[in-house]
């Protein structure tokens, strides 16, 4: 199993979405007919991004807004005050079905991702062979048939309940000061008797007492001196509540709401997926037109098909990897049965990297954006349980000159790829040089290279004619110089080990 791409050349002069700009972008694309899991990591670690099948890499030193891409270190996260406002918001929601006026701070009007290069022409032209074809054609034949609902989706699909989990640790520390005031004549506590005593404390003093009466005094103190303390102090837990204590705190037995996430893959579709499609592109459809303000016939099937649903990573269940494989899959939150919102994701070697988020507008009290990115941080931490290696939840692009896309940068810690060595570099030590200007080498060493360049183009694989074979023997039979300036440029973007593992298809 290899990758197999076209690569596309450089697009320069076209609309960005993040500062209206009408010639402002430049981004360098390639068609991706096939792309193992390895590889996209590899490509994504060096600024790589997909959309769909195209794959793409903003032109960092050109383009109007640079695009860098941002990781989350899954592990020793923890959230931030507005963070815990959101899930405790949830948390009254579905306990109580209290709903809370106005929204998070931070709620992006974005959430978790960028407009990317979703609706280019390129990518229209580019799709003639989507292999979501007959899903699209079942999806637009439901459409007309609506009021039918969807199958219930089968039992081997990940859930992920809100009240499975028992909460964990003790919670917050308290931060309360006690202050001793005198109260008014007729009210508040009697001065004169002894304050009162909770019944517990009582409880284990009669005990204390009751056990001094059966053993003489030295005794005693010997059962104490050489065991356990009898009743042990309750230690004070100075640690705050972890992601996973918030997420699944335990609701009450006549809970108001019930919430359940299901992940699903969704290419190649299964049969979860495609019993929910077209309740999913409902959601989606309400979502462009009330959030981006897209008219009704803009959020088409197969606009939804082609970015949402489409992609060219292979499906791969190795024995030592997560239980659901790798890949791409829709994360689906059900309340009360009903769709109401769904994130993209893929899961790859390394890391979950969020590709999309939409949801229905009438939930947007809930901040469904900041509760979706933390269930899907929290997601990557129960990967990493089975699965070491995977640890990290990659956010797309950081764009520092974009005050929406500012938020990414609220998920700490995280890290921002150099666009010039590829190495990580905490955001912290990024943010100033960002405040000075939008394009930034992050790396501070001078001499610092890009390690994984490429060194041998000779070893870029070529698929040529239904043969692989590699490109120093494929430009000796070709001698077109035009053509080899486009093959190395390929072969910078992508690095070595992607040049030598992908197939790069020549005609």
């Amino acid at each position: 199993m290899a990758s197999v791409v076209e690569y596309k050349g450089l697009k320069a002069g076209y609309h960005c979405g993040y500062c209206g700009s009408e010639a402002g972008k430049a981004s360098h694309g390639m068609w991706a007919h096939s792309m193992t899991v390895q590889d996209y990591q590899d490509l994504i670690d060096r600024g790589w991004r997909r959309s769909g099948k195209y794959v793409y890499k903003p032109v960092m030193n050109q383009t109007c807004c640079p695009q860098y891409t941002i990781r989350c270190r899954s592990l020793q996260f923890q959230p931030s005050k507005s963070h815990k406002k959101v899930l405790k918001k949830m948390f009254k929601f579905l306990a109580k079905g209290e709903i809370s006026q106005g929204n998070c701070e931070d709620e992006p009007m974005e959430p978790t991702l960028e407009d990317a290069v979703a609706g280019d022409a390129l990518i229209n032209k580019l799709d003639a062979q989507c292999d979501l074809k007959t899903l699209t054609e079942s999806l637009e034949r439901g459409e007309k048939t609506k009021g039918k609902r969807a199958k219930k989706a089968g039992s081997n699909e990940l859930i992920q309940p809100q009240d499975t989990e028992q909460k964990l640790g003790s919670g917050e520390p308290s931060h309360s000061i006690e202050v001793h005031t005198v109260p008014k004549p007729g009210k508040g506590a009697d001065l004169s008797k002894p304050p009162c005593r909770k019944a517990k404390e009582i409880r284990k003093e009669r005990k204390r007492l009751k056990l001094m009466q059966q053993h003489p005094a030295g005794e005693f103190e010997g059962l104490r001196a050489h065991h356990e303390p009898l009743f042990p102090p309750k230690a004070k837990s100075n640690q705050p509540k972890s992601l996973e204590d918030l997420i699944f705190e335990s609701l009450p037995e006549n809970t108001s709401h019930k919430l359940e996430v299901r992940v699903v893959r969704s290419s190649p579709p299964s049969s979860q997926f495609k019993a929910t499609m077209l309740e999913s592109y409902q959601v989606y459809k309400r979502y462009q037109m009330v959030i981006h303000k897209h008219p009704p016939d803009k959020p088409t099937v197969s606009q939804f098909t082609r970015f949402l649903c489409s992609s060219p990573l292979e499906a791969e269940n190795p024995p030592d990897g997560p239980d659901c494989g790798y890949g791409s899959f829709h994360q689906q939150y059900w309340l009360d049965g009903k769709l109401i919102a769904v994130g993209v994701i893929d899961i790859l070697p390394y890391c979950v990297s969020s590709v999309y988020l939409y949801y229905d507008p009438d939930y947007s009290f809930l901040s469904l954006g900041i509760y979706s990115a933390l269930r899907e941080i929290a997601f990557t931490r129960q990967l990493h349980e089975k699965t070491p290696q995977l640890s990290y939840y990659y956010m797309g692009f950081y764009i520092h000159a974009c005050p929406k896309m500012k938020y990414k940068g609220h998920y700490r810690p995280s890290d921002l790829l150099c666009p010039e060595t590829y190495v990580w570099v905490p955001i912290e030590q990024c943010l100033p040089s960002l405040e000075n200007s939008k394009y930034c080498r992050f790396n501070q060493d001078p001499d610092a290279v890009d390690e994984g360049r490429s060194k041998e183009p000779d070893r870029l694989q070529v698929f040529h004619k239904k043969a692989v074979l590699p490109y120093g023997v494929y430009r000796k039979q070709r001698k077109d110089p035009r053509e080899e300036a486009v093959v190395l440029q390929y072969a910078s973007l992508v690095g070595q080990a992607c040049a030598e593992r992908m197939l790069l298809f020549r005609n």
